[in-house]
């Protein structure tokens, strides 16, 4: 994609948000870092914040087994990261903030509130095989990916509480699908095609 095409996305976007959900190891954290690179923006991911020191150890243990963290702890740990001072005047790129279908209100309203709404949502779609052997490959990956069970009930999670999110977002016209399944450079390419779609006036994904 040519440097004109970025930048007409880059001034859709402006200070926006951008929210990115898939099955694990889908490339959410991957494309991520490709799009954060391309717009100068920043990365806040729910799981890491979870993950880190910030995160109590009972909703460590929680997540640890492939659980999603309850929705009234999640919502007050990981959304005041969105107002942080570090981040006004950027755009944010958001690794599945709100993964919990009754969350989407709330992390809209925070997005805007801090001057980052969210401008386009996308879903990075591999099936549950293609999750699989990808985490194979990862040799095991991070703990929470450790053991087959896990990532079972993580594929539990996301299709009873997170897609419903997704469709969500879809019935707000927000939704960006995109193929994960081909390289990176591919799906990339795609996120970004799309993305020039939706920042075109009257843009119509159908």
């Amino acid at each position: 994609m040519d440097v004109s095409e970025i930048n007409k996305i880059s001034q859709w976007l402006q200070t926006g948000s951008i929210n990115i959900f898939g099955l694990p190891f889908s490339g959410k954290d991957t494309h991520a870092a490709e799009i954060q690179k391309l717009f100068n923006a920043s990365v806040i991911s729910g799981g890491d914040i979870l993950r880190s020191s910030i995160g109590p150890k009972h909703i460590q243990d929680h997540i640890g087994k492939g659980n999603l963290a309850p929705t009234d702890e999640y919502l007050e740990i990981v959304l005041p990261f969105l107002a942080r001072q570090e981040y006004n005047g950027k755009p944010l790129i958001l690794s599945s903030v709100g993964r919990w279908h009754g969350e989407e209100q709330s992390v809209m309203k925070a997005a805007k509130e801090s001057g980052h709404p969210i401008k386009a949502v996308i879903y990075l779609s591999i099936n549950e095989t293609e999750s699989k052997r990808r985490w194979k490959l990862a040799e095991r990956g991070r703990e929470d990916d450790a053991a087959e069970h896990v990532l079972k009930n993580r594929f539990n999670e996301f299709r009873q509480k997170t897609l419903p999110v997704i469709n969500y977002y879809k019935r707000l016209g927000l939704l960006i699908e995109v193929d994960g399944m081909p390289a990176k450079d591919v799906v990339t390419s795609s996120i970004l095609l799309k993305l020039s779609i939706l920042a075109s006036p009257k843009s119509s994904l159908s």
